[in-house]
């Protein structure tokens, strides 16, 4: 069995692209660095990548034979979420971005992994969800560590607790006084139980941060 342990960085001769064998991966699997994974062709391989490699699309990696491989980002099922402004996309991202989940952002749009409950949150934003069928190649470095995750039991609790700050902080509820701004938020407090996994980028899983906060 060969070993894929290398990704090159420089740029390639269109011929050498094309005539490379494919990997064909989904998202969660592109993230891993250790992999028993079939090419396109049918032959076995393990990939031994460094910790913390996160494959895209069209990159290229080296066997330990010096043989090329081309990975290709696998269809999946995602959800594509798209709004009537750009409020409630910017809204659906802040919830999507305090929960850590990785996000695909283009013009005009989101994309993610599909995941019913989140699913529903972004439905309860005001957001239009889709579901479909395409390569899903979010944004990178933002995944270790984060808090809890649509399949999470006190998802819902949290969701109502970010929806409660988040119209606290821009609904403008502030007392003003003569001589200055008095904010109503006053102060937190913070009950904090840090659980952490793996912190690659891509991990799901591992993450349970419970946030308490009491605004006065």
């Amino acid at each position: 069995m060969r070993t894929i342990d290398k990704r090159i960085e420089a740029k390639l001769a269109a011929p050498l692209i094309k005539r490379a064998p494919t990997l064909t991966l989904p998202f969660d699997e592109r993230c891993k660095s250790r992999l028993a994974a079939t090419l396109d062709n049918g032959e076995e391989v393990a990939l031994v990548l460094p910790r913390g490699t996160v494959l895209r699309d069209g990159d290229m990696l080296v066997a330990d034979d010096g043989d090329l491989v081309r990975v290709i980002a696998a269809a999946q099922d995602v959800l594509v979420v798209h709004a009537h402004d750009a409020i409630t996309l910017t809204r659906a991202a802040y919830h999507l971005g305090n929960r850590h989940t990785p996000v695909e952002v283009s013009a005009g749009q989101l994309k993610l992994e599909a995941d019913p409950v989140l699913e529903d949150m972004l439905k309860r934003l005001g957001a239009h969800v889709a579901h479909a069928t395409a390569a899903f190649q979010p944004e990178t470095g933002a995944y270790g560590g984060g808090h809890k995750h649509g399949h999470d039991e006190t998802f819902v609790e949290d969701y109502a607790l970010a929806q409660k700050v988040f119209d606290e902080h821009h609904g403008h509820a502030h007392e003003h006084g003569a001589h200055g701004h008095s904010h109503s938020h006053g102060a937190h407090d913070h009950g904090e139980g840090h659980d952490h996994g793996d912190h690659s980028q891509c991990s799901h899983e591992g993450h349970d941060h419970d946030h308490g906060h009491a605004h006065r």
